[in-house]
């Protein structure tokens, strides 16, 4: 009599990984990178208006969002932070490369980017790791700006952090 039951349970269990598979591959799933321990995965829909996200982000420790984008919108990504060692990248889930297609470190402060297919962007801010610095972290915020699809693209912004100079300038001798 038991024999029955088992079957039964073996039968569901099939057709739950059935059903899940099939709903594997209508809706395929985003590949997200590893985050680093003590991250967390904060999943955002897009605005209809300005957007501030705020946060913390310290060695490993911090927010991580995802942001869904779809083709022929407009948006602005502005990062800022007291710190010159926080920075911010934003990866495209859907690209095979693994490198981020914006990041404040060399591409400025904004990123202003007219989307060219449906896509889910991941966006990093992030504490250097390998540069001097005092304390664990820094304070950041984040604008998501959505703009009118036909708004002209800013110029880039050269990296608005200092450049400290291997050499200094020489000076004239008198």
């Amino acid at each position: 009599m038991r024999a029955i039951p088992i079957r039964l349970s073996m039968l569901a269990a099939v057709g739950l990984l059935a059903a899940r598979a099939a709903l594997a591959q209508d809706a395929p799933e985003l590949q997200i990178p590893e985050l680093d321990r003590g991250e967390t995965l904060e999943k955002l829909g897009f605005p209809a208006t300005t957007e501030k996200l705020t946060g913390w982000t310290k060695f490993g420790k911090g927010k991580v969002y995802t942001l869904p984008v779809k083709a022929g919108q407009h948006v602005r990504v502005t990062f800022d932070s007291k710190s010159p060692y926080a920075f911010m990248a934003i990866f495209d889930l859907a690209s095979s490369d693994d490198e981020a297609f914006f990041g404040t470190d060399e591409d400025g402060m904004s990123a202003d980017v007219t989307v060219e297919a449906d896509t889910t962007w991941l966006i990093k801010p992030y504490y250097s790791r390998v540069t001097r610095r005092r304390g664990l972290g820094a304070p950041y915020s984040i604008l998501i700006e959505p703009l009118p699809a036909g708004a002209p693209q800013a110029e880039p912004q050269p990296n608005q952090l200092p450049r400290q100079l291997l050499f200094p300038p020489r000076t004239p001798a008198k």
